[in-house]
């Protein structure tokens, strides 16, 4: 059956692109929007509601991209548009102390199980970099474990081993070869870092009784959501923290991906773990810039004024605007028992076996990782990818990017990364997910 859908003709979105390069470096403010992904170039859109978004052309599409995992309600949601506007009309930000922030501190602690206080930030990546600098101040100690394929953001000491690469480059597994992410960084950075594969406990152990005396902190997605979506074994995240603190160590584990997405309390809560110190975004914004950092107020008061304090400065920490839909956020994510939950695994869930369907049918050799509300296609023949070097090795990304692109020709949009994921939010539906698979149908055709 045909979805009766073409959004092929995107000759404004072209128009726009080539103006944008006078401007703007590739023409677009982040590599992951341009030609290193989309090709011929990028869909410029212009607006969204709902689960669907349109481009300056008036194509329209259903988005499971969603603004990578940070539109947990959809575009434009009619109770946080009118939050937004009541808040610009009384100003939106005086960077000093509001109710505003207290309403979302207060809303942040009761869903997440760890957070005796929370410190807010502007970013995902100012949320990992705080917390590494107070686990350093709280131990004492400078290295930190980071795990091959992982992504806590553009800080430096950070960017390491955070893209793929040849499987054969990768070097032994408890000793990887170490690939910097960015120019610019000084190679003295990386001498803090230990490396180590993700979803192997015994390889860790290894490298934790050689390294594991100076390490300040453990750092780790609790699903793998930098190269797609990587469940953890059963038991591997509460054994890291474990390790963690048997070496003295910190666990810091990373929702801005997972946080208020999986649970009201993130991975947190849905793998029952007790991190030292989580951080938080996406999701957590509805849409708007944020980042947060949680723990036990043991290590977070290291953060109070004084002369061996952990400096945190920012002038649009705890945007009054910003805090206002945080706490609307969360009310609606809390309201009637947590409904919006089962709302989107429902939904995520039926895209992932429709999809699976749609591939058995259709003798196409891929898979679908993950639940509800995020999920990866891989184009493999293995029966599941547990890390970052199974992704380097088995999966097909340049299949992964023809599948999406012809999807984009369907009204269906996403990001032709399979670095990424597939993201639902409480503005999908059931009919959303039988537009998919129409249209992964007919791609799939073309494939096979």
């Amino acid at each position: 059956m045909s979805t009766a859908i073409s959004t092929r003709n995107r000759q404004r979105s072209k128009d726009w692109y080539q103006r944008a390069q006078q401007s703007l470096i590739e023409g677009v403010n982040s590599p992951s929007r341009g030609t290193a992904v989309y090709a011929p170039g990028p869909i410029v859109l212009e607006r969204g509601h709902g689960s669907r978004i349109w481009d300056i052309d008036g194509n329209e599409y259903v988005d499971f991209m969603m603004s990578f995992g940070a539109l947990i309600q959809g575009h434009a949601h009619p109770k946080i548009v009118e939050v937004v506007s009541q808040a610009m009309a009384d100003g939106s930000h005086f960077a000093a102390a509001t109710p505003a922030e207290v309403e979302a501190a207060e809303r942040f602690r009761k869903m997440v199980p760890s957070a005796e206080a929370v410190r807010f930030t502007n970013s995902g990546s100012e949320a990992t970099m705080l917390a590494l600098r107070l686990a350093r101040a709280h131990t004492g100690r400078t290295k930190f474990l980071k795990f091959e394929g992982h992504y806590h953001g553009w800080y430096d000491a950070f960017c390491l081993n955070g893209h793929s690469h040849p499987a054969n480059e990768l070097g032994p597994k408890d000793n990887p070869t170490r690939f910097p992410d960015s120019e610019g960084i000084p190679a003295t950075t990386f001498d803090d870092v230990v490396l180590a594969p993700w979803n192997d406990l015994e390889t860790l152990e290894t490298i934790l009784r050689r390294e594991g005396r100076d390490l300040a902190a453990i750092i780790t997605e609790p699903i793998m959501a930098n190269m797609g979506c990587i469940l953890p074994r059963d038991g591997y995240l509460q054994k890291v923290g474990d390790l963690a603190h048997q070496y003295g160590a910190l666990f810091i584990l990373d929702e801005v991906v997972t946080g208020f997405r999986y649970a009201p309390g993130g991975c947190q809560q849905l793998y029952n773990l007790k991190p030292d110190l989580s951080t938080f975004g996406k999701a957590l914004g509805a849409g708007f810039p944020i980042g947060a950092v949680a723990g036990p107020r043991t290590i977070l008061d290291r953060m109070r004024w004084g002369s061996a304090m952990v400096l945190h400065y920012g002038t649009f920490n705890g945007h009054r605007l910003t805090m206002q839909v945080i706490a609307t956020n969360l009310d609606l994510l809390a309201a009637n028992d947590g409904a919006a939950y089962k709302q989107i695994y429902g939904v995520g869930d039926a895209a992932v076996a429709g999809l699976r369907d749609v591939f058995r049918r259709r003798q196409i050799e891929a898979i679908v990782q993950g639940f509800g509300p995020m999920f990866q296609i891989y184009f493999t023949t293995r029966e599941a990818i547990h890390g970052y070097r199974d992704y380097c090795q088995y999966t097909d990304t340049a299949k992964y990017s023809r599948f999406v692109h012809g999807l984009l020709d369907r009204g269906i949009y996403m990001t032709p990364s399979n670095g990424l994921h597939w993201i639902i939010s409480t503005a999908h539906t059931m009919n959303d997910v039988e537009t998919l698979l129409r249209a992964a149908d007919e791609v799939c055709a073309e494939l096979a």
